[in-house]
């Protein structure tokens, strides 16, 4: 595989990625009253869910809470918006090839695109809630005590956002391959996507104290990689402190061979596609 030959048509190739991620974005609120807004509503929902359950039911445990559901609201919310960003587009990674069958049995037309207008597009979905949780936050550190004020931490973003993008990019082209000729993917896709979700510090903190005591439990979330993404955010945003260097640059670093035997695996199936769709 020449990277730099297929780097370069995928430069090209920009004006093309870019019409058919306003055409997805265009489709997926085309007919709805909220428009974009679901982009922020549908997180929301999912966060209003784990705050009323382990916010109000249960009550956050963690000292960082100081027994305010509101302030464990804001710690879901930096969770659940990129993890969505990252769900969304494994889901439809794993359905794009399938649902684009016309498309690549086009002989120009590079079936690699696909994968990422997918991640691309849910990329701009994150962009679009991502100003509403900025704004959530400056509202809470207005009205609640104890809130963690703004810190520059928070020009961070961008660097975990970067991350993330190339991890999800790796794993949506291993995925959209794979899928083509196992389709038992998409149905062990959600369930392995739910074990996932509570695989990742999300609704409970790295401090919690059970994972603290517990050797096992620390290692094994260390070695997922959206632990150190979302773990960035939280540290940027809620927190207000310095990004854990070390393991957001080895999650940098396994996105990129990621990335690579991701890419190296979908140029090998790809003439596959076109018989298999």
């Amino acid at each position: 595989m020449n990277i730099i030959h297929n780097i370069r048509d995928l430069w090209k190739c920009r004006v093309l990625i870019q019409n058919l991620v306003v055409r997805e974005l265009k489709a997926r609120y085309r007919g709805t009253v909220l428009g974009f807004f679901w982009s922020f509503f549908n997180p929301l929902l999912l966060m209003i869910v784990y705050t009323i359950v382990f916010g109000f039911i249960i009550g956050p445990r963690d000292p960082a809470f100081g027994n305010s559901p509101i302030l464990y609201a804001l710690f879901l919310f930096c969770g659940v918006l990129p993890w969505t960003w990252f769900s969304s587009s494994a889901i439809e990674s794993a359905n794009v090839l399938m649902i684009q069958g016309n498309l690549i049995k086009k002989v120009l037309f590079p079936a690699e695109i696909l994968p990422i207008v997918v991640v691309t597009s849910n990329f701009i979905h994150f962009l679009f809630g991502l100003p509403i949780l900025l704004a959530a936050k400056g509202l809470i550190v207005l009205l609640i005590p104890g809130a963690r004020p703004f810190t520059w931490h928070v020009l961070l973003i961008p660097l975990v956002m970067i991350v993330q993008f190339v991890f999800s990019l790796g794993f949506a082209f291993l995925l959209s391959a794979l899928t083509v000729h196992f389709r038992d993917i998409k149905d062990i896709l959600s369930n392995l996507l739910t074990f996932w979700f509570f695989s990742t510090p999300i609704v409970y903190p790295l401090t919690f104290q059970s994972i603290q005591k517990s050797s096992f439990l620390r290692t094994f979330l260390s070695l997922n990689p959206m632990t150190h993404i979302i773990g960035g955010y939280q540290s940027s945003l809620f927190y207000g402190e310095i990004l854990r260097w070390a393991g957001l640059g080895l999650t940098l670093l396994a996105g990129l061979v990621f990335l690579y035997f991701g890419y190296l695996i979908f140029d090998r199936l790809r003439d596959s596609f076109p018989e298999e769709v």
